[in-house]
């Protein structure tokens, strides 16, 4: 089952799909259109917020009300009150030496840290970083460089993280350590041209690895050592990100972008696809 979510709009940039447990709801940001939307599974009703800068995700507080979430101007405190305009703290800019960067993508861990990368807005250049946000809003660099940052992922155990440099078109593969520390970045996937460029992607709760695939329509499954077990194709080519949902988290919804693509009726639609699995939960910033 592959089906584009009513009333989901038409995002340039769909990204950073995020699943709220306590609200039974799928957030998503539409990063050049600077919205964020949202997508209550009680009545499929959509709603969303204009942003005051370009927004490339959100990531729910586990003990406070709203979200931590990355602008292209650093990490904020948001929220998003019902029928008003967002709120927006400033917290942290990693990178005021470099105003033509932004953030890209982002996840929390079990231990409530965010990790966070940059990549400079012409997706030229390897100006980006990969960064750890930790409880008390201190924020530390943990890998360098990146052209285009993404999709964050961590495995069930908490023991290993992959991170994305779609530029290169390779997932890398790090040791995590119980302080936040990483070990060396390691080649763990390398894409075929045939396949497009690794975008967003996410662990599901048998240790494979989702992935999305920009140019080539499709997200596809890779077990644990790397190997590409299954693709489902989207009627879209520019595929983002994907998030499990839904009470028993066997529901995925992905994100797609329609920026440069005007001949495709339903780039930047928010999807739902059956993955027949189940994800992990989705977890929270502890700050």
């Amino acid at each position: 089952m592959v089906a584009a979510v009513a009333g989901s709009g038409r995002a340039a940039l769909g990204e950073g799909p995020l699943w709220s447990d306590r609200e039974q709801a799928a957030y998503w940001v539409d990063i050049l259109g600077r919205c964020v939307r949202r997508l209550s599974l009680a009545d499929g009703a959509v709603t969303s917020w204009e942003m005051p800068a370009p927004t490339g995700w959100i990531i729910e507080r586990r003990d406070r009300a709203g979200f931590i979430a990355g602008l292209d101007t650093g990490f904020v405190e948001l929220l998003l009150p019902p029928g008003a305009a967002p709120v927006v703290t400033p917290i942290h800019d990693p990178e005021p030496h470099l105003p033509a960067n932004r953030m890209n993508d982002a996840k929390a861990d079990a231990a409530g840290r965010i990790w966070a990368g940059t990549m400079p807005f012409s997706c030229e250049g390897a100006t980006g970083a990969f960064y750890r946000l930790d409880h008390d809003f201190g924020c530390r660099q943990v890998d360098a460089p990146y052209t285009i940052a993404n999709g964050p992922a961590i495995a069930p155990d908490g023991r290993t993280l992959f991170h994305t440099d779609t530029a290169l078109r390779t997932i890398f593969r790090f040791a995590m350590r119980d302080d936040g520390t990483l070990g060396p970045r390691v080649p763990h996937i390398v894409f075929d041209p045939a396949w497009g460029s690794p975008d967003g992607m996410t662990l599901d709760a048998d240790g494979c690895l989702w992935v999305a695939h920009w140019g080539t329509g499709q997200v596809s499954r890779f077990d644990p050592a790397g190997a590409r077990m299954r693709g489902i194709a989207l009627p879209a080519s520019q595929i983002t990100s994907m998030t499990f949902a839904g009470d028993t988290l066997d529901r995925m919804f992905v994100t797609s972008a329609a920026d440069g693509v005007d001949d495709e009726p339903l780039a930047g639609a928010l999807f739902e696809v059956d993955p027949g699995c189940r994800g992990l939960p989705t977890q929270r910033f502890g700050g």
